[in-house]
């Protein structure tokens, strides 16, 4: 009885070390940076289908603060996804991961629409990651 019990103990230990792993070597891939106005605006980072495909996205805020309302990832096939963030983003936080319709999407470019107010030396940057 307790051969039955251990073996199922280590094999679901097997399936999450192993599931674990596997998420942990997946790493986030830098997409592209824009240093952004101190106003209400739109920046566009390009991505191109040489950069491959992705399944899901993170949007990280350094240098300063915005809000961020939302974006529109376009597809090399002209789909677009219009995702919702509505987020604060302070000096160095990141968004929640964004999973993408679809699965794994060749994007061309990446849209973001936000708003600054003139709070930090110096601007805000956006960069967007994607894992694949």
């Amino acid at each position: 009885m307790n051969y039955k019990i251990l073996s199922v103990l280590f094999t679901a230990f097997m399936f999450i070390s192993l599931t674990g792993f596997s998420q942990a070597n997946t790493k986030w891939e830098k997409l592209g940076m824009r240093a952004v106005d101190y106003k209400l605006d739109a920046d566009d980072i390009h991505v191109g289908a040489k950069e491959g495909g992705f399944t899901k996205l993170k949007v990280l805020v350094t240098g300063g603060a915005l809000n961020m309302h939302r974006m529109v990832v376009t597809y090399m096939n002209g789909e677009k996804d219009e995702i919702e963030l509505r987020h604060n983003f302070t000096k160095g936080s990141t968004s929640r991961v964004i999973d993408l319709n679809g699965g794994t999407r060749l994007i061309k470019h990446i849209r973001f629409f936000y708003d600054t107010k003139n709070l930090a030396p110096g601007k805000a940057k956006v960069s967007v990651f994607g894992r694949k």
